[in-house]
């Protein structure tokens, strides 16, 4: 069965699940079907030299597919893996982490070690030595939704 679609559809068989493959991964984007679409295609352009010689049967082209789909997968992980990428905003998804070092003035004191304080529009729980309302204080590390702060 296998001889027969390979035979009839010839070398453009690879190009065919080479198409395919690209267009899943447009489709289910992960960048892993990308390499194993672009192994396809090089058995592909392979196939066009190789197609009327007696070395290249079904066998062989899928041998040779697998091992450039391994290679190309590896390179290709490699390749995105060192692209290393510094993002000028470390922090951007990290709302409480950002908050730190940042100044603010007191609305309300801090009784007992805690208080209250809005930053821009949230209202946070702060804890921290007792001050009083209108004292300036410095976010000095945060836990989930609260801020520990300290006189600046």
């Amino acid at each position: 069965m296998i001889n027969t679609i390979v035979s009839e559809l010839g070398p453009w068989i690879w190009w065919v699940v080479g198409l395919i493959l690209l267009g899943l991964e447009i489709i289910i984007p992960g960048i892993f079907l990308l390499w194993i679409g672009i192994a396809a295609m090089i058995v592909g352009l392979a196939s066009f030299l190789l197609w009327e010689s007696g070395i290249w049967p079904w066998q062989v082209q899928l041998t040779i597919f697998a091992i450039l789909a391994v290679a190309s997968s590896y390179i290709g992980k490699k390749y995105i893996a060192d692209r290393g990428r510094e993002s000028d905003e470390p922090l951007l998804n990290q709302r409480t982490q950002r908050l730190i070092g940042r100044k603010a003035t007191l609305d309300e004191p801090i009784e007992n070690g805690r208080g209250r304080i809005k930053l821009d529009d949230t209202l946070w729980v702060i804890e921290g030595p007792d001050l009083k309302a209108g004292d300036t204080i410095e976010i000095v590390s945060a836990n989930s939704n609260r801020l520990a702060v300290k006189q600046a």
